[in-house]
């Protein structure tokens, strides 16, 4: 019998120990969901995961109870990124699918991706000169209204959107409400003395109608809780007060609401190209 060629002999220094983890990419879909969950970001839906991959997010794993109704999906609402889902998905049985999840989506897909670095984040929101506002939330409460101001920022082009306070803005429900559109833009928490530089034109029902203004591509477009309003550390760093056209007797606008309308008009009169 002829004798082993050993260049096609296993390499010893390449085996595995025995005892140490199997190497991802031969790990099932649902044993590499299991040792991410605690870290990485979880995509809620088809929309989330289709914007993540469209936006660079580095997608770690996917799944799905119905991979041919997420394939027809990406053919009909995004066919750019179709081929990189199709890559991406793998098929498990519902019941798999929905232990994995908070909720299940209507759209029985989800999957985990790695979170944007900090420092990258906070580099790109320190970068000047700015070609487009930052969106900063003080004390939001409301994890689904953070979401929804999150993809309204994401789809104004703005910089980033920046939160003070205990609100996580990575929280799953945040992740959800934004539609997978945090890769879409820099999503940071911050206390008030560490927000990045640039005039600050915070919303408040006392200030200078919005109208009479233009707001600059380097502002920093600040918003209180609709309960409570502006912190007073807030209040003290602004710059500017102006305040949105509102009704008589009407208490306040929805958060998300006086995002759009903030954001519409700077894209209106401002530098916004």
């Amino acid at each position: 019998m002829a004798a082993p060629d050993p260049a096609s002999a296993p390499d010893p220094a390449s085996a595995p120990v025995p005892g140490t983890p199997v190497p991802d990419r031969d790990a099932g879909p649902v044993t590499r969901w299991h040792r991410r969950s605690g870290t990485a970001v979880l995509l809620d839906g088809f929309h989330a995961l289709k914007h993540a991959v469209r936006f660079g997010a580095k997608v770690e794993v996917a799944v799905t109870a119905d991979r041919a109704a997420a394939l027809a999906l990406a053919d009909e609402l995004a066919p750019d990124v179709r081929d990189a889902l199709a890559a991406l998905l793998a098929e498990v049985p519902y019941e798999t699918y929905a232990s994995l999840v908070p909720r299940p989506h209507p759209t029985a897909v989800a999957a985990l991706a790695v979170r944007p670095s900090r420092a990258g984040n906070l580099e790109k929101l320190a970068h000047t000169p700015r070609t487009a506002p930052v969106v900063v939330l003080d004390l939001p409460r409301n994890l689904g209204n953070a979401g929804a101001v999150i993809r309204l920022a994401a789809g104004f082009g703005a910089t980033g959107v920046v939160t003070t306070g205990t609100l996580d803005p990575w929280h799953p429900t945040v992740v959800r409400g934004g539609a997978g559109l945090h890769f879409a833009t820099a999503v940071e928490r911050l206390p008030v003395d560490e927000l990045p530089a640039g005039p600050v034109f915070a919303l408040d029902p006392e200030g200078d109608d919005i109208r009479a203004l233009k707001l600059p591509d380097d502002a920093l477009l600040a918003f209180g809780s609709e309960r409570s309003g502006l912190s007073a550390e807030l209040r003290a760093r602004a710059d500017h007060l102006v305040a949105l056209p509102m009704r008589p007797q009407v208490s306040s606008y929805n958060l998300a609401t006086s995002v759009a309308m903030t954001l519409y008009h700077w894209s209106a009169t401002g530098d916004a190209s």
